[in-house]
């Protein structure tokens, strides 16, 4: 299981920091995602993998054998923060594309393609 987790975990990091370093926006925005999805199942992963453990502590249970809720808390938080991230993002990336007229990083197509009709080419 650990194993599964680790190379899920570095599928994601390394899918993500590949993705970022990408020309077009649009494909790093999906880097980004990534890379946080990879950080959340880090820090989820550090809660334990633990199979049927009680999640609160009661008479009787000893405290080795208790999931750690503050990892689970920390990623649900990252979840909802992410998703408003990237449609802030999103945002700007559409706002930037109509102001630009292009959706790679630096703002300009490559010199080998054809200029849009509307949109010099520097």
């Amino acid at each position: 299981m650990e194993l599964v987790l680790s190379l899920g975990i570095g599928a994601f990091a390394a899918a993500g920091v590949w993705l970022i370093l990408r020309p077009r926006t649009f494909q790093v925005v999906l880097g980004l995602s990534l890379l946080s999805y990879a950080i959340n199942l880090f820090i989820f992963a550090m809660g334990r993998l633990t199979v049927g453990s009680p999640p609160v502590l009661g008479a009787g249970i000893d405290t080795v054998s208790v999931d750690d809720p503050v990892p689970q808390a920390l990623v649900l938080t990252a979840v909802v923060i992410s998703f408003a991230l990237t449609a802030l993002f999103l945002v700007v990336l559409l706002a930037a594309r109509g102001v630009t007229g292009s959706d790679h990083v630096d703002g300009h197509e490559p010199s080998s393609a054809e200029p849009r009709p509307g949109h010099p080419q520097p």
